[in-house]
């Protein structure tokens, strides 16, 4: 199968002592292109993806200010990020958005970075990934008053309730481990009414592996868990969901 992990953090210290074995074990498992998220620890390296991406062939990047991270943005942060996201190997800003369980950084402040970094996305003219937990309304309505380009729900927790509702802003939602765990039973409905154009899978790696890899670190080579089960749950072939999802990927972040 032909795969791509359209979200992992490649960059973690979990990986620090075998990420080279990490890379050849996802390339064996059918993973051909890898997407390293660049939020790292945050500003003021804003590189944690681009590194990676610059380094191998196969791996791309994105750029941007986690939530959790938002009180660590300065105006400085932005020009960095204005200067990086024109890079060729950089696909899409993020990822972005609200994250209310944690509370990291303050919301107000939350708000303001993602919407900086949603208009900075637009003069771009690159797509955004979107991080949203506890959050759902704000976020959804920060992007309906901000933002009309395409982009990618990650690791997409919802139901179908806020899948109709990503969807109808023109996202496309990843799906993750979390679709395997035993109790998400209104994500697996949610994956099932997807539109096969809109589908897109992913790792979080090292965070969230899948069933039966649960309480392990994760690695872009558990993704095959993922497709196994998203196949499942929508009635489809493994080798489909594994071609439909990488076309998605190809068209939305490398047209």
């Amino acid at each position: 199968m032909r795969l791509v992990d359209s979200h992992c953090h490649l960059d973690d210290q979990q990986f620090d002592t075998d990420r080279e074995q990490v890379i050849e074990r996802a390339l064996e498992a059918g993973v051909g292109r890898m997407m390293a998220i660049g939020t790292g620890s945050g500003p003021p390296d804003l590189e944690a993806g681009l590194r990676l991406a610059r380094q191998y062939p196969f791996i791309y990047a994105t750029v941007g200010v986690h939530p959790h991270d938002a009180a660590k943005a300065t105006p400085e942060t932005f020009a960095a990020l204005e200067s990086l996201v024109v890079e060729a190997k950089v696909l899409a800003v993020g990822e972005i958005g609200l994250d209310y369980h944690y509370d990291f950084s303050p919301r107000d402040v939350q708000a303001v970075v993602f919407v900086e970094q949603l208009r900075l996305a637009g003069r771009a003219g690159k797509p955004v990934v979107i991080h949203t937990r506890e959050a759902w309304e704000d976020t959804l309505r920060l992007l309906r008053e901000n933002w009309s380009g395409g982009g990618i729900m990650h690791c997409f927790s919802g139901g179908p309730a806020e899948a109709c509702a990503a969807l109808d802003l023109g996202f496309s939602l990843s799906f993750g481990g979390v679709l395997t765990f035993p109790k998400a039973d209104a994500l697996r409905e949610a994956a099932r009414l997807a539109p096969q154009d809109r589908i897109i899978v992913e790792t979080d790696a090292p965070y969230l592996a899948p069933v039966p890899k649960r309480g392990k670190r994760n690695e872009p080579a558990f993704m095959l868990e993922t497709v196994r089960r998203l196949a499942e749950v929508r009635g489809e072939s493994a080798e489909h969901i594994a071609e439909t999802t990488t076309r998605n990927f190809e068209r939305l972040m490398l047209n």
